[in-house]
Order: C-alpha cells, then structure tokens, then sequence
C-alpha cells in the first residue's frame, strides 16, 4: 500500500461495525470458536479505511478491527458531494460498480458498500455489487475502486496539460 500523505491520529474518525462472525478452528482436541470483525474509519471528508480483526472475544475484535483499518486508510478523490467519474472496482469474486450521482439523490448502495461510502463522507452516489456479496470481498472492491478515481487537476498534473484543456 502506498504511504499516506496524512496522519490517520490527528482525523476525527467514526468508525463503524460491518460484521461480525464466529469461526472456528478445528484441532485435534475439537474446535477453537473466534469472532472476525469486519470495521470501517472514515472522517467524513474524504478519508476511509478498513480493517478485519480477529480474537477469542468480540470488543478485542473489534478494537484489533480498528486498529488495522486506521493503518489501511486511504483519501478518495470528489468531485462536490459525489465522486468525480463512474468506475468498477474489483477484487477476487467482489465487483462494485460506482457510479457519480446529482445533488439530492444521497447514498444509493447496499450494506457494506453504504458503510465505506458514507464514512468516506460521499453525500450523492449510486453503487451496485455485482457477483460476490461477501462483505470482505465487497469492502475490498469498492476501496479498489475509490483508490482508482481521479479529479481533474491530477490527470492535469499527470498529464503535464492545464486543467480547463482536460475538461474539454
């Protein structure tokens, strides 16, 4: 992961639960029970991360959960109150389409995309998942994709060209 240009302890991050499971691990003296949660940070502004954190008990999950979405943190590129251009992002089986929207539409999106996108502090946006429902393989997706957005003044910069010569 590329290092972030900003430092996730001085955001005022929210962070938000989006599952909970009980595994199991089977030995030879029966099975082991573990709970898995799946957390979202985010300031609001722009800033999201997330984080899987595994333990014997649900709080010590969940705290590991945090700890690890704020060092996954990620700044997503906006456009107003929505995103600058429709994009597909993709991981294993997960495919999350997303799509910029008008002012008033709000957040049209299912579970574990809703969580990313309204912790990232994207107002007006229409998501849909396509094939895999996972939530891991969803959250991972859809940070593909926000990690792949671009406004126009950096594909100026990237391009070398003035911002008014791309947006023609």
């Amino acid at each position: 992961m590329a290092k972030q240009n900003f430092d996730p302890a001085a955001l005022d991050l929210q962070e938000t639960t989006v599952c909970i499971r009980r595994v199991s691990k089977t030995v030879k003296g029966g099975r082991i029970m573990r709970f898995t949660a799946l957390m979202v940070v985010g300031d609001g502004n722009g800033h999201v991360g997330y984080g899987l954190g595994k333990a014997a008990e649900v709080p010590d999950a969940i705290r590991k959960g945090i700890e690890d979405a704020k060092k996954n943190m990620i700044e997503v590129s906006m456009k107003g109150s929505t995103i600058p251009h429709e994009v597909i992002g993709e991981f294993g089986a997960g495919r999350v389409l997303l799509k910029p929207a008008a002012p008033g539409t709000g957040v049209i999106a299912g579970g574990a995309v809703r969580a990313v996108i309204e912790k990232a502090g994207i107002k007006n946006i229409r998501t849909k998942c396509l094939r895999s429902n996972n939530p891991v393989n969803v959250i991972k997706a859809t940070f593909e994709g926000l990690k792949t957005l671009r406004n126009a003044e950096q594909v100026a910069a990237m391009r070398g060209i003035s911002k008014e010569a791309v947006t023609k």
